[in-house]
């Protein structure tokens, strides 16, 4: 097994349990819509089913166009993932790391689209009436993956990162 594919592999563990874990805790510990605050004022574990995407885009459009739609998304962009990680060299490891984290929190969003037809979310981070939509450890993986792949790229100044050296 190479570097890349330990990486890659060791992350997705990671991910997928943990994500799976707090999930799979959350569901069967709280009522649908229950709220625990952890920070007074900033921070409360809230129990929440997203029908649709991020920030609930397509959350009001009918199930039978939605669940399907989202799915295929879900599929092409692990596809795409994929292919990137394929094409980077080993030695990329942040960026490898970066597309792990995607591909986790993409698959921990998959994995409650197939069971659940939706997906659990349960961090609300808040300030006053202010309110971060809610989310999971998948979206936290994909934001912080996301994050640092833009970094990378930045830091690339026009070279092609995915260009085997």
């Amino acid at each position: 097994m190479t570097v890349k594919s330990r990486l890659v592999y060791g992350w997705l563990a990671v991910i997928l349990i943990v994500d799976q874990l707090t999930k799979w805790i959350i569901d069967r510990t709280m009522p649908l819509h229950y709220s625990i605050p952890v920070i007074d004022g900033f921070l409360s574990l809230t129990y929440i089913r997203n029908t649709g995407a991020a920030f609930g885009i397509f959350a009001d459009s009918h199930a039978a166009f939605r669940l399907p739609f989202l799915i295929v998304v879900s599929l092409v962009a692990i596809g795409f993932i994929l292919t990137m990680l394929r094409r980077l060299p080993q030695q990329e490891k942040g960026l490898i790391t970066a597309l792990s984290l995607i591909l986790g929190g993409a698959i921990g969003n998959l994995i409650d689209r197939i069971v659940y037809g939706e997906v659990i979310d349960f961090l609300d981070f808040y300030m006053g009436k202010y309110h971060w939509p809610a989310f999971n450890v998948a979206d936290s993986c994909i934001t912080m993956g996301v994050s640092i792949t833009v970094y990378y790229l930045i830091k690339a100044k026009g070279e092609d990162p995915f260009a085997a050296s």
